[in-house]
């Protein structure tokens, strides 16, 4: 028999498959550039749903899992300082940590803003967007396939980026001007 819309087990999969992307954020945020971060959200994953009984449905899922993930991403740098890895203070982590969180509604809000000025983009625009940072593949891949120089693909490339900031910030802003009207 199928889960009942109003199983506790299916309501916390719906939060938690929906917070995935923040989670994915707010962990790569304190490992920054650390190919462990994916390992960390797996096992901050595995301990959320091992404390899901813990979880009391309507109150602040978020704060809850990056509570748990803050946990597991200190049990990796214990882990990393055994291999003698540079480890950050615990005075930064702390600051860190109680500031990302404020932070991670905006990356969420500007992840969306940047899909919408993509989906705006000269298709050529965005297959070269998609190209470089999408597939990660070298500009001079790109550069044979489409036949143009390298160099002149880096100076599109710089010129795609400032008008997709350029886009983002004025969505952003309009975003927030909504949220003004709303207050």
């Amino acid at each position: 028999m199928p889960d009942s819309p109003t199983d506790p087990d299916s309501e916390f999969v719906a939060l938690l498959t929906g917070h995935q992307n923040s989670l994915r954020l707010y962990v790569a945020s304190l490992l920054p550039g650390d190919p462990g971060a994916a390992d960390v959200v797996q096992q901050a994953n595995t301990t959320i749903w091992k404390k899901r009984d813990d979880f009391e449905i309507g109150t602040n899922f978020k704060a809850w899992i990056f509570s748990i993930s803050r946990y597991e991403v200190l049990n990796f740098r214990k882990k990393q300082a055994r291999d003698s890895r540079l480890v950050f203070s615990e005075e930064l982590e702390d600051i860190i940590a109680d500031e990302l969180p404020q932070l991670s509604d905006d990356l969420d809000d500007r992840q969306v803003a940047l899909r919408g000025c993509l989906e705006n983009l000269k298709e050529s625009e965005r297959d070269l967007i998609l190209h470089r940072y999408y597939h990660r593949s070298p500009l001079k891949e790109y550069s044979a396939q489409v036949g143009r120089p390298v160099g002149s693909l880096k100076v599109t490339l710089h010129r795609i980026r400032g008008k997709l900031a350029q886009c983002i910030e004025s969505k952003i802003a309009l975003h927030d001007l909504g949220k003004g009207a709303e207050a």
